[in-house]
């Protein structure tokens, strides 16, 4: 009873591991890449026994010739090779044991994958009050786009050119000097 239990999250953890990054997967077959990261995230990659090349070695061994994936099946295998060389103290049970150990119930980890950078500099340069010149022109005084308005010299029939100031005081002018 126990080792169906176990034999289920094993499967379990396989199925996320397959679909992860893949919205066409079915979950019943595992690629390369993602066996590499199940690999990493449950820590079977240590850096000193087992290497990611190693991840790749015995991934090639265990897959059909002609195919690009691994089945459960497959999977269990190229555990079953990793496990003695990652627990090399241990008799071929306990490593395997303790291989699966590290694999169940455990899912892909996106932590580090979507940092937010929150330096000084970025709100320095994001602050549009402190924008000049013609991109002050493309935001409101709350900071918001204007959208096309603020992108869009619009064309104005006055007779004056654009930047014009003293755009409509001629009449004033010519009044003053009489």
């Amino acid at each position: 009873m126990a080792e169906s239990a176990d034999m289920d999250q094993l499967l379990a953890s396989f199925r996320k591991f397959a679909v992860h990054g893949d919205t066409k997967a079915s979950g019943n077959e595992l690629n390369g890449k993602n066996w590499a990261k199940l690999c990493k995230d449950c820590k079977i990659t240590d850096g000193k026994n087992v290497s990611g090349t190693d991840v790749d070695i015995v991934f090639s061994k265990v897959k059909q010739k002609t195919s690009r994936v691994i089945t459960f099946e497959e999977f269990q295998r190229a555990l079953e090779d990793l496990a003695p060389k990652r627990f090399k103290g241990q008799s071929k049970e306990d490593a395997l044991a303790s291989i699966f150990k590290l694999v169940d119930g455990r899912g892909p980890s996106n932590v580090g994958v979507t940092k937010v950078a929150k330096a000084a500099a970025l709100e320095r340069l994001t602050d549009a009050s402190r924008y000049t010149g013609s991109h002050r022109e493309r935001f409101d005084e709350s900071g918001r786009g204007k959208g096309r308005e603020g992108r869009e010299d619009t064309v104005e029939h006055t007779g004056y050119v654009g930047a014009y100031r003293d755009a409509g005081t001629y009449d004033h002018k010519t009044k003053a000097e009489k």
